[in-house]
């Protein structure tokens, strides 16, 4: 989803709803129920919408994910990506059912620019380039979670904070006090970081061309093709 949306220029929070809507449904529904091929962009589709991102033109967009499909992914998809329109507007429908028309998600982004103001307010003058810094390593953190089910299992302002210390962690910076300070559940935020971490040592080894392949064979494919 993230190589759609960027080509059509959706703002990140459009593109992380829509990842939302997209672990929401696999949750509650089999593979083979829709193929993710099709519910990937179907789930764009509908966050554009509800985010307030602006009207995609209908042609633009297949004709992104076509590309996407094969040139990007192509070492994983054998086929052209073949889905049109219609078949996504069917797929919304299939979509808003599933979660009861509640498409309102709540993102770690707006808690995370809050938490560093404050931490910017406890910062010299000197030291005030830190709060931008670490502002911009924990949102590309929040990017990275979204690749996980963090954001399924814990709230956004614990996933903000969370991002924040492995900013900290990468960027060097010692802010040990001021998270101590705060009235949250530190256990709970330390979860959150191994989580964060255990992702990024997997990525050391993970090749993805090897991976995604075998893994895409395991998945159960929809009975019907569409139409």
């Amino acid at each position: 989803m993230q190589a759609i949306g960027e080509p059509l220029k959706m703002k990140q929070q459009v593109i992380a709803t829509a990842t939302i809507y997209f672990k929401r449904f696999y949750i509650r529904n089999s593979l083979s129920s829709v193929d993710p091929l099709l519910m990937a962009p179907t789930c764009l589709f509908l966050a554009s919408k509800v985010d307030e991102f602006g009207v995609q033109s209908n042609n633009r967009f297949i004709e992104v994910c076509r590309n996407v499909v094969k040139t990007k992914f192509g070492y994983a998809f054998q086929q052209e990506f073949q889905y049109r329109m219609p078949n996504i507007f069917e797929c919304e429908f299939y979509l808003l059912e599933m979660m009861d028309c509640c498409l309102i998600v709540f993102h770690p982004y707006r808690p995370l620019v809050q938490f560093c103001q404050e931490l910017g307010t406890s910062l010299d003058k000197k030291d005030q380039h830190q709060q931008d810094l670490i502002l911009q390593t924990a949102w590309k953190t929040i990017n990275d979670t979204l690749r996980t089910d963090i954001c399924l299992l814990y709230p956004p302002y614990l996933v903000a904070l969370a991002c924040m210390q492995v900013a900290c962690i990468i960027l060097g910076k010692d802010f040990k006090q001021w998270f101590a300070e705060l009235s949250v559940d530190i256990d709970k935020c330390v979860e959150v970081v191994k989580l964060i971490l255990n992702l990024y040592d997997m990525w050391k080894t993970f090749d993805e061309k090897k991976e995604i392949p075998a893994l895409l064979a395991k998945i159960p494919k929809p009975k019907s093709s569409p139409r």
